[in-house]
């Protein structure tokens, strides 16, 4: 799984009826004295208007790392990437992340036809999804679009253990996994 955006950020937004929020890329850091405020800064999809997330607030200097400072005053991409996916920080800020559109499937298959033939094939074949971002996506919906089947012939395959997963298939899956897939009649001459 890919990134091709980051989720949206879903909280009110003060000026308009709006709730999507976009990251501006930007992050503002703002000192009084020794103490400093760290925001994220967001962007209302509907008006535009700029919001805050705060990341620190009234922290004392000392206790950022420096390299981590200088990161912040910056504006980093890596570290709005960062923020922008945490969910602590989304918890601590009563917001929430919509992923969708944030991700798509890139599989080494050339064609559909090409990952069928893949399942007639009477060796076991393992698949290895890996994320990129930790977007939850349904196990089952990535097994439809990565093998270009219906819900149903993916809910047959899991149910006759053609395809044998280490998560459920109405699981959200997160993380990387690894999944077997056995050709036709592969779980009859185990049984």
């Amino acid at each position: 799984m890919r990134q091709s955006a980051l989720p949206s950020v879903v909280r009110p937004c003060p000026d308009c009826p709006g709730t999507r929020h976009r990251p501006s890329g930007k992050i503002r850091v703002n000192a009084s004295g020794k103490l400093l405020d760290v925001w994220l800064l967001l962007s209302c999809a509907g008006c535009d208007r700029t919001s805050k997330v705060p990341v620190h607030e009234r922290v004392h200097v000392s206790a950022l790392e420096p390299a981590r400072l200088v990161a912040y005053e910056n504006n980093d991409p890596a570290v709005v990437r960062e923020l922008t996916i945490d969910a602590s920080l989304a918890a601590r800020n009563a917001y929430r992340l919509d992923w969708s559109g944030s991700w798509e499937l890139e599989t080494p298959a050339p064609t559909p036809r090409h990952a069928l033939d893949a399942l007639d094939d009477p060796s076991p074949l393992r698949v290895v999804v890996g994320f990129e971002l930790p977007a939850p996506v349904r196990v089952e919906r990535l097994l439809m679009r990565g093998l270009g089947l219906s819900r149903t012939a993916v809910r047959r395959m899991v149910r006759d253990g053609r395809i044998r997963l280490p998560l459920a298939p109405e699981a959200k899956a997160r993380r990387d996994f690894a999944f077997t897939v056995h050709g036709p009649g592969a779980a009859s001459a185990e049984a």
